[in-house]
């Protein structure tokens, strides 16, 4: 059984063969490595928390933890969308600095938990020097479409998602 397993050659990091869970924002589909993955649940109420960016809707008590919540619509910038009964937050695990924490991130919809073997993999297309993709592990070439497979710890953990201004 292969499982989701991510490369690192000096600066560059490659999606691998593995199981990727995968979701929409509009009309594209992304996927994560299912590993990475808590749980998915509906979109319940989010506390707002001041002076944080705009992509950050604020915090959950899930179950008693309190995680924050990204809006990848925002974050990619994506226009805004009214939520649907299909809207939900993916639970994942992310590594900011040392520390691994949990974050959700909301998304249009949750499509299915895909195989994708090494063959339907492509590496990110270079779209010159002005354009960062390192947030990028690969495409994938799965059921006729195309696949934006994210490295989650740079898509929410190396910018400085949550880091709050000292008042």
């Amino acid at each position: 059984m292969e499982t989701a397993v991510i490369r690192e050659d000096a600066d560059t990091r490659t999606a691998s063969a593995g199981k990727y869970l995968t979701f929409t924002l509009g009309r594209e589909e992304y996927g994560l490595p299912v590993l990475n993955v808590r749980e998915i649940i509906k979109v319940m109420d989010i506390t707002q928390v001041p002076q944080v960016p705009e992509h950050v809707l604020g915090v959950i008590n899930l179950r008693g933890k309190v995680i924050p919540v990204i809006d990848l619509r925002r974050k990619f910038g994506l226009a805004r969308r009214e939520n649907t009964e299909q809207t939900c937050i993916i639970v994942a695990d992310v590594n900011l600095d040392a520390a691994k924490v949990m974050m959700g991130m909301v998304v249009d919809s949750v499509s299915e938990v895909v195989n994708v073997t090494t063959a339907e993999i492509d590496e990110t297309p270079d779209f010159g020097a002005q354009i960062n993709t390192n947030y990028l592990l690969g495409l994938a070439k799965v059921k006729g479409t195309v696949k934006i497979l994210l490295d989650l710890d740079r898509v929410l953990g190396s910018d400085g998602t949550l880091e709050l201004p000292s008042l």
